[in-house]
């Protein structure tokens, strides 16, 4: 699969190495953007207040499926139900949130566990199949929390995360699993 990453972060930077490892084309754009018409999916990791300025830098994107992993850290536009929302309107293509909830400076670590870290996802159905192929091939088990309706609620769990590192447990991996499964 051709993958473009915009934003070179903890989380972009970190899943282009994953996916690279896992044989796929990846292609990294950073703050001057750059072209992506090769793209067969692309992975938006920049802050939330920068998504319209990151994905007006970046040609070829219309109509691709996007992955969305920002997080409301620097806003967001309430003009949209979420920053998957937001995407979607820019890139007009299916769109996925996914990659928000696990932690970036994690990613070395994923492939080490003694069973496969979850991964939360939201998404449009012709978004579903690469989505999860791409949270497989970084080592996670995709787990679909339903259409891109739920893509706020993702972006809200964040804060449940960071409250669990707060109160001492640090960072770490989830899985999620129905009784018999484990």
């Amino acid at each position: 699969m051709n993958i473009t990453v915009i934003g070179r972060g903890h989380i972009g930077g970190g899943l282009a190495k994953l996916w690279r490892a896992a044989g796929h084309t990846v292609t990294e754009l950073g703050r001057d953007g750059g072209d992506a018409s090769d793209a067969d999916v692309l992975l938006v990791a920049v802050p939330s207040g920068a998504i319209a300025d990151a994905l007006g830098k970046v040609g070829g994107i219309r109509g691709k499926i996007a992955i969305d992993a920002t997080n409301p850290y620097d806003g967001r536009n309430e003009a949209f139900e979420s920053l998957a929302h937001e995407v979607k309107s820019i890139v007009g293509g299916p769109t996925a949130k996914a990659f928000n909830v696990n932690f970036a400076s994690l990613l070395d670590e994923v492939a080490k566990q003694r069973e496969r870290p979850g991964n939360f996802y939201a998404a449009d159905d012709e978004a579903r199949i690469a989505t999860e192929q791409l949270i497989r091939d970084a080592g996670y088990d995709p787990i679909s929390v339903g259409g891109l309706e739920q893509a706020r609620a993702l972006e809200e769990q964040v804060a449940f995360f960071f409250a669990i590192m707060q109160a001492g447990l640090g960072q770490g991996f989830y899985r999620y699993a129905r009784p018999g499964e484990l």
